[in-house]
C-alpha cells in the first residue's frame, strides 16, 4: 500500500531485492535483504527513495507486509499506471537490484500481542498489506486473540494473498471474509457489495466485545467504515484508521 512519505530522523539504508513475487497482474511483493534493519511492529511502513541519473529524487511510503518474526522484510506494491515509483518497483526491479529505504515509521496503526483482542481488520484493495502483517504476527507469536478480517475487492482476480488468506481463515479463532464490488465469478461463496453498516453488523463484533479495529484502504472506504462502526456503538478510541488516496505512485 502506498502513502505520502513521512519524514523523520531515521537514516536511509540499502536493501537488496531477493525475490519479486507476483500477487496479481498489478501487484508484486518485494522480498528484501536489509542488513541494517532493526526490526518493526506489525502495521508500520517504510519510505522508499529512487534517484534518477540526473539526480532527481522521488519518495513514496509503503506498508510492510511481513511480520516482525519473518526472516525477510517484504513490501507489497500495487502498480499505478500513471505513477512515478510503483511501475518501476513492480515492472523493472529484479533480484540483485538495490533500493534505498528508511524505517520503520508509524506507531498508531500497529498491533502488538500485548494489545490483545478481539481484532476486527477491515481493508480495501492494497489496504490489506498492513493487515496481513498483523495477521502473520498474530499467528507467529502464538497469540490466541480472535480475529475477523473483512476485505473488499473489485473482482476475485484482484484478491491479494488469496491462497495465504484462505489458509489463515482455516485457523482457530481466525475468520476471513471477502466481498466483491463488481461481478462475482460463478460459484463465488463470499459476499457481494461495498462494506456498509449492515455488513459490518453481520461480520464484525458486537460493541460489547470491545474489539480493536484496524481499517485501511482508500479514503472513502475508510471513512465509511469508521462512521458505520461508531454508528453501531463501537468506541472511536478503539478504531484505528490508515487511509490513502492518489499519491503519484
Amino acid at each position: 500500500m502506498a502513502r505520502a512519505a513521512v519524514r523523520g530522523r531515521l537514516s536511509w539504508q540499502l536493501a537488496e531485492v531477493v525475490e519479486s513475487i507476483e500477487e496479481t497482474p498489478h501487484v508484486r511483493s518485494l522480498v528484501l535483504r536489509a542488513p541494517a534493519w532493526a526490526g518493526h511492529r506489525a502495521g508500520q511502513h517504510v519510505d522508499i527513495r529512487l534517484t534518477a541519473e540526473d539526480g532527481y529524487q522521488v519518495e513514496r511510503s509503503y506498508s510492510i507486509a511481513s511480520a516482525p518474526e519473518d526472516e525477510s522484510l517484504v513490501l507489497t506494491v500495487e502498480r499505478l499506471d500513471d505513477g512515478e515509483v510503483s511501475p518501476y518497483l513492480v515492472d523493472e526491479l529484479r533480484p540483485g537490484d538495490q533500493l534505498e529505504l528508511r524505517g520503520p515509521i508509524g506507531g498508531y496503526f500497529a498491533w502488538d500481542v500485548s494489545a490483545g483482542g478481539p481484532l476486527l481488520l477491515v481493508g480495501g484493495g492494497s489496504g490489506i498489506v498492513p493487515l496481513r502483517a498483523i495477521l502473520r504476527h498474530r499467528v507467529a507469536s502464538g497469540s490466541d486473540a480472535e480475529v475477523r478480517l473483512l476485505a473488499s475487492w473489485r473482482t476475485a482476480g484482484d484478491i491479494i494473498y488469496a491462497a495465504e488468506l484462505e489458509r489463515l481463515g482455516q485457523l482457530d479463532c481466525v475468520e476471513v471474509v471477502h466481498t466483491l464490488t463488481r461481478d462475482a465469478p460463478e460459484g463465488w461463496s463470499g459476499r457481494r457489495g461495498r462494506i456498509d453498516e449492515a455488513m459490518l453488523a453481520e461480520v464484525g463484533w458486537e460493541p460489547k466485545a470491545a474489539p480493536l479495529s484496524f481499517v485501511c484502504g482508500p479514503t472513502g472506504l475508510v471513512e465509511a467504515v469508521a462512521t458505520a462502526l461508531v454508528a453501531l456503538g463501537h468506541g472511536p478510541e478503539r478504531i484505528r484508521t490508515e487511509r490513502f488516496g492518489p499519491t503519484g505512485g
